[in-house]
């Protein structure tokens, strides 16, 4: 059955190049349904900043996304980006959440730097949403024993954070360095809605940001 969308939520995109995020002008984004007809639904351009304007696209009932509901509560777009000298970015899944203004990304590699194309941004449904497996469980007491702890006299918010991409115990898996500012925009827009009260949200958003603190320097710290 197709998804109903009657209502509309908002998107623009940001395109720099992958070098010092210098900012696309004349970038070129076509913008289709996924999993739609192909039909191409709006195609704008990057201002000097690097920006497209705002557009409005179809999106679901906001109620989808602010009460209990097995529907997805977005619209999901494909994005094509091209610009003169640069690779062609293609992404699949960004969503769109009624009454809402949505923020893509977008990085361009230059074609004299690219030695192979860049394989297809395909993002994932919203945690909310998907099915996705359970957390690792984790004791609710944990020893203090452990040697190498730090205990700081204040708050201090780390430019960057690690993120192991695998469980712990996997040595193999990398680890990524990701601006801190970054890594909590990322977790709320993953975990979080955007049509939820203002109050939710900043609730929400510091608990991330405790956990992820807690986690920084009770574990990072004490292993490294």
């Amino acid at each position: 059955m197709p998804q109903d969308l009657s209502y509309s939520g908002n998107l623009q995109i940001n395109v720099t190049s992958s070098l010092g995020s210098l900012p696309i002008q004349d970038a070129t984004i076509t913008i289709r349904l996924t999993g739609g007809s192909g039909d191409i639904i709006e195609t704008i351009s990057t201002d000097s900043s690097g920006q497209s304007p705002t557009v409005a696209l179809p999106a679901p009932n906001i109620a989808l996304s602010t009460q209990i509901s097995e529907e997805r509560p977005y619209s999901e777009y494909d994005l094509e980006i091209t610009a003169p000298g640069y690779e062609p970015v293609y992404i699949s899944g960004t969503e769109i959440l009624p009454e809402t203004d949505a923020l893509q990304p977008v990085s361009m590699n230059p074609l004299e730097i690219t030695e192979e194309r860049e394989e297809d941004i395909v993002i994932p449904d919203h945690t909310l949403y998907g099915e996705y497996p359970p957390k690792i469980p984790e004791a609710e007491i944990k020893p203090t024993s452990e040697t190498g702890e730090i205990v700081l006299s204040r708050v201090v918010l780390p430019e960057y954070v690690v993120v192991h991409d695998g469980v712990p115990q996997d040595s193999s898996a990398k680890n990524y360095y990701v601006r801190y500012t970054d890594y909590i925009k990322n977790v709320v827009s993953s975990e979080i809605y955007a049509t939820w009260p203002e109050s939710t949200i900043y609730a929400n958003t510091l608990a991330i940001m405790s956990f992820t603190l807690n986690r920084v320097y009770t574990e990072w710290y004490q292993y490294h």
